[in-house]
């Protein structure tokens, strides 16, 4: 047979068989005195169980390992192996599946999904809670902060963000309270770093982050994190962020 009558018979590429050739999955036949190589049936058969094998799952450094070791017991280990990989994947799929399915519900509920999405169903609700506050740059910046918190958070810590923060727009002055920090705070956008609004911008913040936000250890101003926030900040904004920082730090018992 010819290398395209080899492909034709197995289903596959001549392009897949050159490249078996080269990864030394397929052995290279005898050409005939014209050059052109002569497939044997030989070939088509482990052609196929090539393709067998990939179609399974199986990538193409374990199907040489099956190959070269052509024993049934070490392909019974690779596609046990095969098999309890497909269960994990299959339990991941299912999982990512609920957490879509809740955030389509809470869409088809509660309105459109948050310009941040995709976040958790809770830090949603808390976003449609911030409506009102849509105009504020500073809060946009703020639920930005949050989305990206709750995904690099591990769940003790996200569970913990969640519920402090959904503490603090829990009360009915909440909402006054914060667009009037965020306006404080839009005010310093031009504003040179010692301006005389930053103490006031500074204390109304302090008075919204609840102190279970923070670490239980005192935060380092030097850390990585901190300073990338600041440096998203006009310096005048960035200034009372840390002060209200502090001041809450220095409230905790």
């Amino acid at each position: 047979m010819r290398i395209g009558e080899l492909a034709a018979v197995v289903g596959v590429t001549t392009r897949t068989v050159r490249h078996y050739h080269h990864l030394g999955l397929l052995p290279e036949p005898e050409r005939l005195s014209n050059g052109y190589r002569d497939y044997t049936l030989r070939h088509a058969v482990v052609l196929a169980r090539i393709r067998r094998l990939t179609e399974l799952g199986l990538g193409l450094a374990e199907v040489r390992d099956v190959l070269v070791e052509d024993a049934g017991k070490d392909l019974v280990e690779v596609l046990t192996e095969l098999d309890e990989d497909l269960a994990r994947q299959e339990a991941a799929l299912r999982e990512r599946r609920v957490r879509l399915r809740a955030l389509l519900d809470a869409d088809g509920s509660a309105g459109a999904l948050p310009p941040e999405g995709p976040v958790s169903p809770e830090l949603a609700a808390l976003f449609r809670d911030m409506a009102p506050l849509a105009d504020s740059p500073m809060a946009v910046k703020d639920r930005e902060v949050l989305a990206l918190i709750e995904t690099a958070a591990d769940p003790e810590q996200r569970e913990r963000l969640l519920s402090a923060v959904t503490s603090a727009f829990a009360s009915p002055d909440a909402l006054a309270d914060a667009k009037k920090a965020y306006a404080l705070l839009d005010s310093l956008v031009d504003a040179p770093p010692a301006d005389p609004r930053i103490a006031e911008a500074a204390r109304t913040l302090a008075a919204l982050i609840p102190p279970a936000l923070l670490p239980a250890t005192d935060i380092d101003p030097e850390h990585s994190f901190l300073r990338a926030l600041y440096a998203d900040f006009a310096p005048a904004q960035a200034e009372a962020v840390r002060q209200a920082l502090r001041i809450v730090q220095g409230q905790r018992p």
